[in-house]
């Protein structure tokens, strides 16, 4: 069995290295016409960031919407028939430093959004009779790196750029005890993939901006054919003893259509200092639909979704990947 691991080494290594280096070393507040080119690189660099169909792809899977199926009713304290998220993109900013033509910078995207929790409080009905709704907030990062291919003209908006790298997604509540450790994929070829952080996982883009491929050490995007089944198993350390409520939300092409939920069964779970890690898995059918999508794991604690007053927690991480024709 081929196995992929993220490796820090080449030019990841060097990215990476840099990146830190730079983004925590000194930040000075340009003024007056720098500052003007500051701010038109930005949204220069935002516009091409969120064209990128990776990044595109994540919003439809994030919010989602009518997914909010749960196959069969739980027999607990409060009683869920449909769980679901409907997230609204409220602020975005990518900073980045220059080294030469090249930017390096995190892209965050802040999200305000309604956890949906439809359920009824009778163990003997099996008709909802209540929609709780939990308000929350989340911050998703990403890293970029991206190329200034018109370094030799000083107007700033007239700059074209291309992304050379982007990683995965992550992000959350601000307050959560869970949190995703480790994400491995089990692809149809018999290959592992293997994702400690998200945002030290790069998808590395081709020569002309095409789709994002293996290069120098950094991970390829997944490429699957529709209709071929894929195993998710993904590792949580929790402060919490019961099982927690963890979703995969995949399939949405970029309009948000053909998207599906799932929830991921428990594995194993081992007591660990304070906490316990716990491991939950999943084998899912690749859509028939070509073109681009990511997988969204959401890992919610049990009493966020189980009881109706308990402030949502949440830790999620995303993969983009492609469906072949």
């Amino acid at each position: 069995m081929k196995r992929k691991m993220l490796n820090t080494k080449s030019l990841f290594a060097f990215f990476v290295a840099l990146t830190i280096m730079i983004l925590t070393g000194c930040n000075n507040s340009p003024t007056g016409p720098q500052q003007a080119q500051s701010t038109a690189n930005e949204q220069a660099m935002l516009k091409v960031i969120e064209s990128d169909s990776a990044v595109a792809s994540f919003t439809p899977n994030y919010d989602e919407e009518s997914a909010m199926n749960i196959i069969g009713k739980t027999s607990v304290a409060i009683y869920p028939f449909r769980v679901g998220q409907k997230m609204r993109l409220v602020s975005k900013d990518f900073n980045y430093t220059m080294v030469g033509d090249t930017a390096f910078g995190t892209y965050t995207a802040t999200f305000e959004g309604v956890l949906y929790v439809a359920a009824s409080y009778d163990s003997s009905t099996n008709t909802q009779d209540t929609v709780i709704q939990k308000p929350f907030t989340t911050i998703i990062t990403r890293k970029v790196v991206l190329l200034k291919l018109n370094n030799s003209n000083y107007d700033s908006t007239n700059f074209d750029w291309r992304v050379l790298a982007i990683s995965l997604p992550s992000g959350g509540t601000l307050n959560s005890n869970i949190q995703i450790t480790k994400l491995t994929l089990y692809m149809p070829d018999g290959s592992v993939v293997i994702i400690n952080d998200p945002n030290d996982y790069y998808l590395m883009r081709g020569q002309m901006g095409g789709r994002m491929h293996a290069h120098n050490g950094w991970g390829g995007m997944p490429d699957f054919m529709h209709g071929q089944n894929v195993t998710i198993q993904v590792t949580i350390s929790s402060a919490y003893a019961d099982t927690d409520f963890v979703t995969l939300t995949h399939g949405a092409d970029l309009d948000g259509m053909h998207r599906e939920k799932l929830k991921l069964n428990l594995v194993s779970s081992t007591p660990e200092g304070s906490g316990y890690v716990k491991v939950y898995e999943k084998t899912f059918v690749t859509r028939s639909f070509p073109g681009f999508s990511t997988a969204v794991i959401n890992a919610f604690p049990k009493q966020v979704i189980y009881d109706d007053s308990t402030p949502v927690e949440v830790d999620t991480w995303g993969v983009p990947y492609f469906i072949e024709r």
